[in-house]
């Protein structure tokens, strides 16, 4: 039974058969990222092969293999997340999403955040961020009604 995509999860270990699960084409990238802690969203699947991507610009191709299923918390690396202030404790600023990596202790995806070019030293919870990249839009008002 396929799973419903897109999903997410982590690739802890190295895919079990070794190159055989890899496209061809992908295996320098794959080599680079896994395993590792990185988030990765399954999006489609072509009969053979699953379409991994972590952000817009990290894709990759892997025959179905074991991974870590973990559930979306609504956020993916390259959204627009504003920090959800809280009192004297935490500012409320805009960030974009550079990391989502899998904390294995905690049993928590962590994000890392970038603004105006500097990244955060502090990771940050789904919790602690709202998206602002998955607001509903309003639609513009109809002429004549």
């Amino acid at each position: 039974m396929r799973p419903k995509l897109p999903d997410y999860g982590t690739f802890t270990h190295w895919p079990e058969d070794g190159h055989a699960r890899l496209h061809p084409d992908d295996i320098a990238i794959i080599n680079r990222v896994i395993p590792s802690s990185r988030v990765f969203r399954r999006s489609r699947f072509d009969g053979v092969f699953y379409q991994f991507e972590y952000g817009k610009s990290l894709q990759f191709r892997l025959r179905p293999c074991m991974w870590l299923a973990l559930d979306w918390e609504g956020i993916d690396v390259g959204d627009q997340v504003e920090v959800i202030g809280l009192g004297m404790t935490r500012d409320l600023f805009v960030a974009r999403v550079v990391e989502m990596r899998f904390n294995r202790r905690n049993r928590q995806i962590e994000y890392t955040l970038s603004q105006a070019g500097q990244v955060h030293p502090r990771l940050y919870l789904a919790n602690e961020l709202r998206n602002l990249d998955n607001q509903p839009k309003l639609r513009k008002p109809q002429a004549g009604g």
